[in-house]
């Protein structure tokens, strides 16, 4: 089955359970969604572990098969030009991250690798990527599979399949199979699972504090902009990466100025849009955007932390309402 035997697959299935939006959606529901919008970079070789460990924020060597975590891809300026989800897998490393980073990601990791034993990979149509959300989850994959992962970025490795619990408020998980296993497997989560389109994966993604890196903000974050560090997507012992020594700098010469909230706003922004204080000054930008359930968009904002007390926060004219992180700042 290929990729578009695939998109064929779920067109037919949605007959039968049809793809949702939001507002269609409790809170309660366990849905399940495609993840085709994510792509997905495969690292391997002799050398590859090494390599990645001086490109990226986080520590590699912690990726021993029974965990994921994230990590961010930084210039030699600091600033991120990707977050990534990694594992690994089969002795090679898995990259997540939008599909539409995919190319320009490869490309600038390709040219660093110069004489290492390392192939990168661009698995994103081979490897189909599948969430799983809500409080039947855990139950629904058990029918399926004879090990769940328990905890927050564990990973559980079976024949063709890897399952990564993800942050949430219910149980969230993500499964990685290929193309010939994945219309079983989405068959049987779709008897107890509403089918849900890719903006709902994405408000549980914000729901959870999880940014993103888009085109569009490429190079804009320090990693600790993002919360990063709060999600323990940086490793401070690691040793040297491009970008290492602002990272640190930030990290060890007093407290960070910038960090990103979630938010709640009347009319849709776009990721990369400016956030305003009452005198119109730049005080932040949006980072992700999603339908919220109760109208209205749910977004995560980059914001100056002085700005947030200081009067309204606006995003074309229409403010933001600060909302709890599910963890502290």
């Amino acid at each position: 089955m290929s990729l578009q035997q695939w998109q064929q697959f779920l067109q037919e299935s949605a007959k039968q359970n049809p793809v949702r939006t939001i507002s269609d959606i409790s809170v309660n529901d366990t849905v399940l969604c495609d993840l085709s919008h994510l792509g997905l970079l495969q690292i391997e070789g002799a050398d590859a572990f090494t390599f990645l460990q001086g490109q990226v924020t986080n520590d590699v060597k912690q990726l021993d098969g029974h965990r994921a975590h994230y990590t961010g891809y930084c210039n030699p300026k600091g600033r991120l030009l990707a977050l990534f989800l990694a594992f690994s897998h089969q002795n090679h490393v898995h990259l997540q991250m939008p599909k539409t980073l995919i190319e320009s990601v490869a490309k600038r990791l390709k040219m660093y690798v110069m004489r290492s034993k390392v192939e990168i990979q661009d698995v994103s149509e081979s490897v189909i990527k599948i969430g799983l959300n809500g409080p039947n989850a855990t139950e629904s994959l058990s029918t399926l599979f004879t090990v769940i992962p328990q905890n927050a970025y564990e990973l559980v490795t079976l024949d063709n399949t890897v399952i990564v619990k993800l942050p949430g408020d219910k149980p969230r998980f993500e499964i990685f199979t290929d193309i010939g296993n994945a219309p079983a497997i989405w068959n049987t989560l779709s008897q107890a699972a509403k089918t849900v389109d890719a903006s709902y994966w994405e408000w549980l993604e914000i729901q959870a504090g999880i940014p993103e890196v888009y085109p569009s903000t490429q190079e804009e974050f320090v990693p600790q902009m993002l919360n990063l560090d709060l999600l323990d997507g940086i490793n401070f012992k690691k040793g040297c990466y491009t970008g290492q020594e602002i990272v640190a700098r930030t990290h060890y010469l007093g407290t960070i100025k910038r960090r990103t909230q979630l938010a709640h706003i009347n009319t849709r922004p776009n990721v990369g849009d400016d956030v305003l204080n009452g005198n119109q000054e730049s005080i932040g930008k949006i980072v992700r955007c999603a339908p919220a359930p109760n109208n209205g968009y749910d977004v995560l904002a980059e914001l100056r932390l002085e700005s947030m007390e200081a009067g309204q926060l606006l995003v074309e004219g229409n403010p933001l309402s600060i909302q709890q992180l599910p963890y502290k700042i």
